[in-house]
């Protein structure tokens, strides 16, 4: 009997001893998980400089250690105290705060997680997620800070059509700047990460709105390749993002870096952000997706301005006077026109009021009067559509060139000899690039490098753009568009014995002519200013017009005719005028033959020929 009660003793005693043990022996399992490519996905861990380890989220409530930003295992090990904490009510609150961390943790311990979690399963239950779409609205070309587009991701519901997916919820990373910053400060704020970035979670409609009608950006949607499971992964990441803030920075941590983060959650063998520590481009980062098999259809959503365009091509002088007058609460009379051409009057002056209620910012009352008679008269004619639907384009964003691009060339001068050079630009276009996945008539490149070495042996440095920024969308009958430029950084000019340096900072404002896409000219009031060798290290400024002249001879050729003419002042130079005639021949999405006859002259003439092989990466 006393032996059987020893026995059961010893039982007991083990029974009690066993979580001890056992949260001993996880706890010990702890370092090593501490170091695995999930929990560091979790974290948002990155390597850094001297093999230290870094998370890119800058909000200390985020981490549980009071070194959880930098040490991804004190991180876990205070994670895992809060997850198994003696009081049950702290351990379920932490639980429901990280519910992605939870669940790993769970997985890694061979158990399957039991979330009670109220709050978040609501959460869930509105969102209904079935897929995910990633949403790639195009560049915004009258704001330099939305020249590259961006990305968000929008979540599929379960038996969702297309007439529904407008009620979606999307996922968007952004920038939260001042309301007091114009758009150039928070261009230059955002490329010093001044700004906090967040997540948030949104009505789909409301981008659209955004992005296709106020901005009149058009739209590509991307269906991704994932399982309803790894949406959930996705989505339990996400619930943990409300307590995370990034330090915003527009070339690399941006929104299309951390979506590519966010859909890392969706499987462990996912490394979505590798090669882009640096920046960035969201075209670069769909092309990244692309690559890894997870884009599974795509489809094109127009903008407002595209749709009005292609209305406008299928107006003649007549019709087009009639919704003048339509616009203005005119309707076209009965006597005057047949029933398909009232309809081509009244689809097409709704939509040219509708657009410039959006763009002009119209007084909205009086506007809506006439825009709901224009309705009420198209009812009444019982008749399908006249027009056409705009034509999707032929190359999405992510088929065009990659951002970065070197090049070799050899150039020859008819004063200076010649000489071989090497280019290099970081990123992103130019106006004689392909034109296929970007927007006909925007350009906007950093560091765009030159180096050369002459017959001599002699190495300089020939040219460092740091920004060169062009928006030329053309007027048209519909569309009164401002074309604008920025330019500075440091090249050569002909100096009065050789090619002389100068730095310099460029600005103009004018219009465009013509369809970015075939035959566009555009022609801007310049003004400079320089210092530097050139100029005897004074500052000199200068005045006038620059202009050019790009036409898309063919799907793979562009010749361009660019040149500006500046009147000097404060300088014993008259002038400074520089004329080239280029002509790029695009052999695939990665490499690219340019030849270019370039007439400079300040202190004198300096002829050059050049030709380069570009290749695109």
């Amino acid at each position: 009997m006393k032996l059987r009660l020893e026995i059961t003793a010893l039982l007991l005693g083990c029974l009690f001893l066993f979580p001890t043990l056992s949260f001993a022996s996880e706890k010990e399992k702890l370092a090593e998980l501490s170091t695995h490519a999930y929990w560091y996905k979790l974290g948002h861990y990155l390597p850094k400089p001297l093999g230290r380890i870094e998370s890119t989220v800058d909000k200390p409530t985020f981490f549980y250690s009071k070194d959880g930003k930098v040490d991804p295992y004190s991180e876990l090990v205070a994670t895992y105290d809060a997850f198994y904490s003696d009081d049950p009510e702290k351990a379920n609150a932490a639980r429901c705060a990280y519910p992605a961390r939870y669940t790993w943790l769970e997985q890694q311990f061979g158990r399957q997680a039991e979330l009670n979690c109220p709050e978040m399963e609501n959460w869930h239950s509105v969102l209904n997620p079935e897929g995910m779409t990633l949403v790639f609205p195009t560049a915004f070309m009258n704001n330099p800070s939305s020249m590259f587009g961006h990305t968000l991701l929008r979540v599929d519901t379960k038996n969702q059509n297309r007439n529904k997916e407008l009620m979606a919820f999307a996922i968007n990373f952004a920038a939260e700047p001042d309301s007091q910053d114009n758009p150039a400060l928070f261009a230059i704020k955002g490329l010093f990460g001044q700004y906090p970035g967040r997540f948030t979670v949104m009505p789909y409609y409301r981008k659209v709105r955004e992005y296709n009608d106020i901005e009149s950006r058009d739209i590509w949607e991307y269906k991704l390749s994932l399982t309803e499971e790894e949406v959930n992964r996705i989505l339990l990441h996400l619930w943990e993002m409300q307590r995370a803030d990034f330090d915003y920075f527009f070339r690399d941590e941006n929104c299309s870096y951390q979506l590519l983060a966010l859909l890392e959650l969706a499987r462990e063998d996912l490394h979505l952000t590798d090669g882009f520590h640096l920046k960035a481009i969201p075209s670069d980062t769909v092309a990244k997706l692309a690559q890894q098999g997870l884009l599974k259809e795509t489809r094109y959503r127009d903008s407002f301005g595209t749709r009005l365009l292609h209305l406008s091509e299928q107006m003649d002088d007549h019709l087009f006077a009639a919704a003048v007058q339509a616009k203005k609460g005119n309707m076209p009379q009965p006597e005057k026109y047949s029933v398909e051409q009232r309809i081509k009057i009244l689809e097409f002056a709704y939509e040219w009021l509708n657009f410039e209620l959006y763009d002009d910012a119209l007084e909205r009352d009086g506007t809506a009067a006439i825009l709901t008679t224009l309705l009420y008269e198209r009812s009444r004619l019982k008749m399908d559509s006249p027009f056409t639907e705009p034509p999707r384009p032929a190359a999405s964003p992510e088929q065009g060139h990659p951002a970065n691009r070197i090049g070799l060339a050899m150039n020859v001068g008819d004063k200076f000899g010649p000489r071989g050079s090497m280019e290099w630009r970081d990123s992103y276009h130019d106006l004689l690039d392909s034109q296929k996945g970007f927007v006909p008539g925007a350009q906007i490149s950093f560091f765009d490098t030159q180096i050369s070495i002459d017959d001599q042996n002699t190495t300089r440095l020939d040219r460092l753009y740091l920004l060169d920024v062009m928006a030329l969308a053309p007027s048209t009958r519909t569309l009164d568009s401002l074309s604008w430029n920025i330019r500075s950084g440091f090249d050569r000019q002909p100096g009065k014995d050789k090619m002389a340096g100068r730095w310099f900072a460029q600005g103009g404002m004018g219009r465009s002519w013509g369809t970015p896409d075939t035959f566009h000219l555009y022609s801007l009031i310049s003004a400079e200013v320089n210092g530097g060798e050139l100029t005897g290290q004074e500052f000199t400024s200068g005045a006038g017009v620059e202009a050019g002249l790009i036409y898309q001879a063919s799907d793979n050729h562009r010749v361009g005719i660019q040149g500006q003419y500046l009147k000097l002042f404060n300088s014993d130079a008259e002038q400074h005028a520089d004329v080239s005639a280029s002509w790029n021949w695009s052999l695939n999405r990665q490499w690219a033959l340019r030849t270019k006859l370039t007439y400079q002259h300040w202190y004198q003439e300096e002829l050059n020929t050049k030709l380069t092989a570009f290749m695109y990466f």
